[in-house]
């Protein structure tokens, strides 16, 4: 099924990623998110769950931009349909923060504002 291929594909890209081969990973991963959400929409677990494995490897490989844009197209999405204390909704939240520190262009303000969000 395009399920059971979702799947194999995501570990392929987990796979790929732990191995430091993070373009690779990233080709799978962006293709696996578009897919999820033509497939199932924005909203639903498995495509927030391939969009928060897609933010972790843009950060990863310092795509700050694409990275945060994507973040914070999740997270709403994330508080609507599986609430704020989802553990999918506050890994979001967590990994925006981490994002927003590492990325030398935020200041002490964005992290702020992130902590609060």
């Amino acid at each position: 099924s395009e399920e059971d291929n979702l799947v194999a594909q995501a570990n392929l890209a987990s796979c790929l990623g732990d191995l430091g081969r993070l373009d690779e990973a990233l080709v799978l991963e962006r293709a696996i998110y578009s897919r999820q959400v033509a497939r199932l929409g924005v909203s639903h677990e498995a495509t927030i769950v391939s969009g928060l494995c897609l933010a972790v490897t843009l950060h990863a490989r310092d795509l700050w931009d694409e990275g945060i844009k994507l973040r914070d197209q999740l997270l709403p999405a994330a508080r609507r349909s599986l609430g704020s204390d989802h553990r999918l909704t506050l890994s979001l939240n967590e990994n925006l923060a981490a994002a927003l520190a590492d990325d030398p262009r935020h200041s002490r303000d964005d992290l702020l504002e992130a902590e609060v969000i």
